[in-house]
């Protein structure tokens, strides 16, 4: 098989590097030689906090002196030749809205869009000196579906890949590549949290399974590689936008209804002649 080789930046910024999505980038960059700074309020596996080019900053994103912080590590670290951020700390709440209080709500929006508006506001005088510049800021397919029980985060979503949007077109002529990842379910951390509260996981799991046009719930992994791709300097062309990567499932309105696990093509409809 052929290779292609592509471009990363020296130094990324990764927030929810402990666990899921944010783990599986930070791996994959390290992997690439690139510098880590990894954010989140947990610690990571020691395969991560071990490695000589990864450095950890415990500390919630929605306080300024965390992100005072990396914007030191980030200088420290080099990032003045190329600089990269990867958003992908996000808190999930599964309720019905009579049963959620408005401090759940507030909590949601404060982690899944004011931490990356804060992140984004305090390293941007870094971003526009840097000679590559690349943000990849994690949506979700939930910005523009609808899922029950996910309002305030699917709301929460729904606002930052707004803002994002609007703050690529203010920083496009500074060089920084600005764009949203949409993720769809992955068996990561928030995914498994959903599943957990379900009253019957495996049947969760098993009709999440079978909506999925290839059959299985997307790996982390799998949608870290576009993380990467997003972030290198050969996105140049992919811009203010956002990289849907959920396995298909929001490519059509719906799939194989016929049963769960149905791998039997839907029977042709015989049409009137015309």
């Amino acid at each position: 098989m052929s290779t292609w080789t592509i471009d990363l930046p020296d130094c990324v910024v990764v927030t929810g590097a402990a666990s899921g999505l944010g783990m599986e980038c930070a791996k994959s960059l390290l992997e690439a030689g690139s510098r880590v700074i990894g954010v989140d309020l947990a610690t990571p596996e020691a395969d991560l906090t071990g490695h000589p080019l990864y450095t950890h900053l415990a500390g919630s994103v929605t306080e300024q002196a965390l992100w005072d912080r990396v914007a030191e590590a980030a200088a420290t670290n080099g990032g003045g030749a190329s600089l990269g951020y990867i958003g992908s700390a996000a808190v999930l709440s599964v309720d019905l809205l009579e049963n959620e209080s408005m401090d759940s709500w507030r909590r949601t929006w404060e982690i899944n869009v004011l931490g990356n508006v804060l992140g984004l506001k305090t390293l941007l005088p870094q971003l526009k000196a840097a000679r590559h510049a690349s943000v990849v800021v994690v949506s979700s397919i939930d910005a523009d579906f609808g899922e029950q029980q996910l309002a305030s985060y699917a709301s929460s979503k729904a606002a930052l890949s707004g803002a994002v949007r609007t703050i690529s077109l203010d920083y496009a002529r500074h060089g920084i590549n600005i764009n949203l990842l949409a993720p769809g379910p992955m068996r990561a951390g928030l995914f498994n949290r959903h599943l957990a509260s379900a009253e019957d996981p495996q049947k969760f799991l098993a009709t999440r399974e079978a909506r999925q046009p290839k059959g299985r719930i997307t790996g982390a992994d799998e949608v870290a590689n576009a993380a990467m791709f997003l972030l290198s300097s050969q996105a140049s062309a992919v811009f203010g936008t956002t990289l849907v990567a959920d396995g298909g499932l929001t490519t059509g309105f719906d799939f194989r209804t016929g049963g769960e696990g149905s791998t039997a093509a839907p029977a042709p409809v015989a049409l009137p002649a015309s």
